[in-house]
């Protein structure tokens, strides 16, 4: 009994000698990451903003491939820091991401879409702007309440001031012109003809050296505030804040 289970044995080892090992299982590629949106801003009760990092274009759609809308700037035509909203983000299949942004200037509106790396640290903030042509009146709210309510000046007729959402770009202030107030908001809408913004083309938020004009139509494009109205809506928002003229 001993003497066959020896050769039983024997044979079992022999056969696993001669038997090939099985292969191991190949290596799983891991499945790609779906595409997604991020929501960064909604333009009433919180808005992001970025400085410019790069002199960049901006695309049509998230791709390097996309036709080119504009380009990014470091400065306004005041040069002062431009300033971009970051409206929504796209991240690739790679995990590459793409920040939708408006650009100011001619045709008003523009949206286009940059690398990220193309932009700055976000900044968040909680206030908007709304401008009403109709009731000539101008409302800022902050967390969707309403924290300042002034009557303004806009554009006549043969010089309307330009509708749909913008944004405010810049601060400007001791530029010693009685004509603008005591400092004035720069936006990224831009007139179809000229405005009272020197050097024409920008739509600008300032005082007046006529507030017996306001409320009125009596600007070339701006949207003008009584000298203590503009203060007033100076203390409670900054460049960043998203504007709605409706």
């Amino acid at each position: 009994m001993d003497s066959m289970r020896r050769i039983a044995i024997t044979a079992l080892a022999a056969a696993s000698l001669t038997t090939p090992a099985l292969a191991a299982d190949p290596p799983t590629t891991p499945a790609a990451a779906k595409p997604f949106y991020t929501k960064l801003s909604n333009r009433t009760t919180f808005t992001r903003w970025a400085y410019t990092n790069l002199d960049i274009k901006a695309r049509k759609s998230p791709s390097s491939k996309a036709r080119s809308v504009g380009k990014l700037h470091f400065n306004t035509e005041d040069k002062r820091p431009e300033i971009y909203l970051a409206l929504q983000m796209y991240t690739d299949a790679k995990g590459i991401e793409w920040v939708q942004t408006q650009l100011p200037g001619r045709p008003n509106g523009r949206l286009g879409w940059v690398p990220r790396e193309g932009l700055g640290e976000f900044h968040l903030i909680h206030t908007q702007i709304v401008v009403d042509r109709r009731k000539l009146r101008i409302t800022l709210f902050k967390n969707g309440k309403q924290i300042l309510k002034a009557p303004i000046g806009v554009g006549k007729s043969s010089t309307p001031t330009p509708g749909g959402n913008s944004w405010i770009r810049e601060k400007l202030n001791g530029f010693g012109n009685a004509v603008y107030g005591p400092l004035a908001f720069g936006t990224g809408t831009y007139s179809n003809k000229l405005t009272d913004w020197p050097g024409g083309g920008v739509v600008g938020i300032h005082g007046t050296n006529e507030p017996n004009l306001i409320p009125g139509r009596p600007s070339h494009g701006c949207i003008r505030l009584k000298n203590k109205d503009i203060v007033s809506l100076s203390h409670k928002m900054a460049p960043g804040t998203p504007v709605l003229i409706k």
